[in-house]
C-alpha cells in the first residue's frame, strides 16, 4: 500500500500497520494498560519516542552501578503497584527504606550563631501529612520552628473549627490555622520535593484526601492530621526494588514480549484521526476487517522517527533517537483503539480539533521543569548517613539551588551493598511555573553547583575532586493534577474524550503524582477497552 502524499514528496512511502490497539507512549502507564489489553488476546502496538521505554521510571549507568534515573519507591496505598510486582514475579524484591527518614536543612546566614552560611538542619517530624504537624508542640516540631513558631501552631487546638468550612488550597489553611513557620519550614519544602508546585497552589482533597473531613471531626487541622496518620499507619508507607525501579520496566517488557506486544522505540506520534464512521466499511478497514458493531470508528494514527534534540525523552537528549540513514519509516497504524499515556502536552496537542470542544488550556497549571542529578562520591564522612536518608530544602534557604537531596546508598541497603563504599546522593532542581535554575548549564557547570549544594545541604565538605561520575535526568513538562482545580479540568476532558468511543487517556497528570496513582488507572481505562473488544454483538 502506497501513500501518494510520500510519494510526491520524494521520500520513500510509510509503513502501514494495522492492529487492535495503538497504545501512544511508553512510560509505566501505557506498558501496564499494553499488558492488560494484551492478556485478553488483543494486538497491541506501543509508540515511544525514546530509545528507552519507561518514562520516568529509568535506569542510568554511572561508574559500574545501574541506578535509577526517576522514580525509585512507590507508595503502598491501595496495593495495586503490589498486585503488578507480585504479578511480574517481583513480589520477593519487594524491599523497604531505611527508617532514619530524612532531614530538613533552612536557615539565614549565620542563624544560631553559626559563621556565614551555616545552615541549620534537623530530622523531619515522625508524625505529621505533608509536613502538617500532628503534635505542634513536640521536640522534633519545635526543633525546626522554633518556640514561637510552635505556640502559633498549637493556637490551632482552641480556633474554633467553624472558621475551617471546607477549604480548597492547602497553603492559605495551614498560613491562617498554624501561622507562617509551619508553612514556610515544613509545608514548603515537601510541596516542592513532591509536587513542584507551591502548596499554594495545591487541591487539599487530592493532596490529602480525607482531611477536610478529619478537621471537622476533631476540631482542629492537628487534629484531623492525627486521624489520618493513626488511619494511614499501615498503608501509608513507601517501598523500593531490590535493584532499583527500572527493574518494574524491564519485567513489564518482558511480560509484554510474551504476550507479543509490538513496541516500537524511537517513534514520535505526530497525529490522530478517526476512521470513518461506525458501522461502515471504511470503519471495518480501519479494525484491519473486523466489526466494530458500533464500538467507534477506528482511529488512524502517524509517527514519525525521532529526531535527536528533540526532546525525545521529555528532555534528556541522552536518550533520543538520532536520525540516521537508516533510521525508520514514518509509520501510519490503523486500529479500533487507541489509548494516549503521552505527557499532556503531547496528548493534547494530538486531541486537537478532534473533540467536540476545544480543550482550552490557559487556565491550566504551568508546567514544572525538573531535573535530577546523580553523583557517585568517595567520601568516608558520608558513611555515618550525617543527614539520614535524605534532605528537603526550606523556602528561601540561602546559597542552595537544589529544592531536595536523596542520600541513596543510605537510604536503600541493596545500593549501599552494590556501591561498596562509595556513596550515591540524587539533587532535585526545579519548580512550577519557574525556569529550571540548570537550564542552559553545561555537564560540568552542572556538577559543580551539585557539589556544592550536596556539601552544604550534608554538612560534609565535598569537593569536585570526590566525584568519580554524575549524570542528569530531565523532564521538562512536568504537570501535576494536584494543582487547584486541575482535577475538575481534567474530568472534564476526560467526559469529552469518553463521548469517543475506544479512546482513552492514562499518565501521571491524569491520574494523579506517583505509581500508585499511575497504575491503577491504567489499567481502569485498558479495562473500557477490553469492554469494547469483547462485549457480544447485538445480533449474536
Amino acid at each position: 500500500m502506497t501513500d501518494p502524499r510520500a510519494d510526491a514528496a520524494g521520500g520513500p512511502a510509510p509503513e502501514h500497520v494495522t492492529t487492535d490497539v495503538v497504545v501512544v507512549g511508553g512510560g509505566v502507564a501505557g506498558l501496564v494498560a499494553a499488558l492488560e489489553c494484551a492478556r485478553i488476546g488483543l494486538a497491541v502496538t506501543v509508540l515511544e519516542q525514546a530509545e528507552r521505554p519507561g518514562g520516568s521510571v529509568g535506569r542510568i549507568e554511572l561508574d559500574g552501578l545501574v541506578l535509577d534515573s526517576g522514580a525509585e519507591s512507590f507508595a503502598t496505598r491501595g496495593g495495586s503497584v503490589a498486585g503488578l510486582l507480585e504479578h511480574l514475579g517481583l513480589a520477593d524484591r519487594v524491599v523497604s527504606p531505611n527508617p532514619a527518614g530524612a532531614w530538613l536543612v533552612w536557615g539565614e546566614r549565620g542563624a544560631r550563631g553559626g559563621s556565614a552560611g551555616d545552615l541549620s538542619a534537623a530530622p523531619l517530624p515522625r508524625t505529621g501529612v505533608l509536613g502538617i504537624p500532628a503534635n505542634p508542640l513536640g521536640d522534633d516540631v519545635r526543633a525546626i520552628i522554633g518556640w514561637r513558631g510552635a505556640w502559633r501552631a498549637y493556637a490551632d487546638r482552641i480556633m474554633p473549627i467553624l472558621k475551617i468550612g471546607r477549604v480548597h488550597r492547602l497553603g492559605p489553611l495551614v498560613r491562617q490555622r498554624m501561622g507562617s513557620a509551619v508553612l514556610e519550614r515544613l509545608v514548603t519544602p515537601i510541596s516542592a520535593g513532591v509536587y513542584s508546585t507551591d502548596p499554594d497552589d495545591l487541591d487539599l482533597d487530592v493532596v490529602a484526601p480525607g482531611l477536610n473531613e478529619a478537621m471537622t471531626r476533631a476540631g482542629s487541622l492537628s487534629g484531623g492530621v492525627a486521624q489520618l496518620v493513626e488511619a494511614r499507619r499501615a498503608g501509608g508507607a513507601v517501598q523500593g526494588i531490590d535493584g532499583g525501579m527500572h527493574r518494574l520496566v524491564d519485567a513489564l517488557l518482558a511480560e509484554l514480549d510474551r504476550f507479543g506486544v509490538v513496541v516500537r522505540t524511537g517513534m514520535r506520534a505526530t497525529g490522530l484521526e478517526r476512521r470513518g464512521e461506525p458501522g461502515t466499511s471504511e470503519a471495518a478497514d480501519a479494525a484491519g476487517g473486523a466489526e466494530t458493531d458500533g464500538a467507534g470508528a477506528g482511529w488512524h494514527v502517524t509517527a514519525t522517527p525521532a529526531v535527536a534534540g528533540a526532546a525525545a525523552s521529555d528532555g534528556d537528549p541522552a536518550l533520543d533517537a538520532p536520525a540516521a540513514a537508516d533510521a525508520p519509516r514514518d509509520l501510519v497504524l490503523d486500529a479500533p483503539y487507541a489509548l494516549l499515556a503521552t505527557p499532556a502536552h503531547v496528548s493534547l496537542a494530538l486531541l486537537d480539533g478532534l473533540l467536540p470542544e476545544r480543550v482550552d488550556v490557559a487556565e491550566w497549571p504551568a508546567a514544572a521543569s525538573v531535573e535530577l542529578v546523580t553523583l557517585v562520591v568517595d567520601a568516608p564522612a558520608l558513611d555515618a548517613a550525617p543527614r539520614g536518608t535524605g534532605v528537603l530544602v526550606a523556602a528561601g534557604t540561602p546559597g542552595v539551588t537544589a529544592k531536595a537531596l536523596t542520600h541513596s546508598s543510605a537510604k536503600w541497603s541493596w545500593l549501599a551493598d552494590a556501591a561498596a563504599g562509595r556513596h550515591v546522593v540524587r539533587l532535585s532542581y526545579g519548580r512550577a511555573g519557574a525556569a529550571n535554575p540548570l537550564e542552559g548549564l553545561d555537564d560540568e557547570h552542572v556538577v559543580e553547583l551539585a557539589v556544592a549544594d550536596a556539601s552544604r545541604l550534608l554538612g560534609v565538605p565535598l569537593a569536585r575532586s570526590h566525584v568519580r561520575a554524575a549524570g542528569r535526568s530531565a523532564w521538562r513538562d512536568a504537570l501535576s493534577q494536584a494543582a487547584v482545580g486541575q482535577r475538575d479540568r481534567v474530568r472534564g476532558l476526560e467526559e469529552l474524550v469518553a463521548a469517543e468511543p475506544g479512546l482513552e487517556l492514562a499518565g501521571s497528570w491524569v491520574a494523579g503524582t506517583g505509581l500508585a496513582s499511575v497504575v491503577p488507572q491504567a489499567v481502569e481505562a485498558a479495562a473500557r477497552i477490553r469492554h469494547l473488544a469483547v462485549r457480544p454483538r447485538d445480533d449474536a
